[in-house]
């Protein structure tokens, strides 16, 4: 029989976010040689990857950088994701994870593909980093989205949804000099508000005319005259923009302000954002 414990079962299944199973019969094979096991459970997870790519994966982490750019300071984002939340927090997953962040903000890449492809050392992919993962985890690992947000000053905020896993939602926002006194605070609205625009001129012209032709069929559905179909339509996609468009939308902390009325009263601008949940 190997030698080895219960512990060192959980501390296996901590490091690699392996099955029961999977961990037991590694040390067994191992002959209780914690090294060893990992190399096991490595090989043998290679052969399952192609199997896993079906495989939903709606847990994982958003992780960020900040760091001095051409325009002042850019931000990188990136999620990455897990079939389940107990790999989510295995080192060996928050570990990859970063170097798939450290990546993309060094090499400045925000598609996830060319990411990817891209070379970590010397005829070493960061696709093959990933899949070296995948196998001793047993999961299907997504690089999901990476985001670049560039500004004069770019702010970063992380929030946990379960205080026993990494950051699930995280936030850039970048915005000139004044805005940073509200911008930590203006991230955390976006966080919970989730605007998808920065103003509304930002707002597509097809999505706007998508928006207009929807409230106008909604408004004759409902018998209004078509006299009054111009107001009306006008005052729907208002309520769209502020529902959608960040500085049109009711402050978090304020209901009574919009974010515009903050930014003013800061006398900062907001340039840019990105927000990712993960799996949303």
């Amino acid at each position: 029989m190997a030698n080895y414990t219960t512990a060192d079962i959980k501390a296996l299944r901590d490091r690699t976010g392996a099955g029961m199973m999977d961990v037991k019969k590694a040390l067994d094979e191992a002959d209780g040689d914690a090294t060893k096991a990992v190399e096991i459970l490595r090989i043998k997870g290679l052969k399952g990857i192609a199997k896993r790519e079906g495989r939903a994966t709606s847990d994982g982490l958003v992780a960020i950088d900040v760091a001095a750019g051409p325009a002042g300071q850019t931000g990188t984002m990136v999620e990455v994701n897990s079939e389940t939340d107990f790999v989510a927090k295995a080192p060996v997953f928050i570990e990859m994870a970063n170097k798939v962040l450290t990546q993309a903000a060094s090499q400045r890449i925000a598609d996830v593909d060319a990411l990817l492809a891209s070379e970590v050392a010397p005829a070493e992919t960061l696709s093959a980093v990933v899949d070296q993962v995948q196998a001793t985890v047993g999961e299907r690992i997504q690089v999901r989205r990476v985001a670049i947000v560039e500004g004069e000053v770019v702010t970063a905020y992380l929030h946990k949804t379960n205080k026993d896993l990494p950051p699930q939602v995280g936030v850039l926002i970048a915005t000139d000099k004044a805005g940073e006194a509200v911008a930590k605070d203006i991230a955390m609205h976006i966080a919970a508000y989730s605007p998808e625009y920065v103003t509304r001129e930002d707002v597509p012209e097809d999505k706007v005319a998508d928006e207009r032709r929807v409230a106008g069929e909604i408004a004759r559905a409902e018998g209004k005259p078509e006299a009054a179909l111009p107001k009306i339509v006008e005052g729907r996609l208002n309520g769209y923009f502020k529902e959608t468009v960040l500085v049109e939308q009711a402050y978090a902390k304020d209901p009574k302000l919009t974010v515009a009325k903050v930014l003013q009263a800061a006398g900062g601008t907001v340039t840019a954002f990105a927000r990712f949940r993960v799996g949303a």
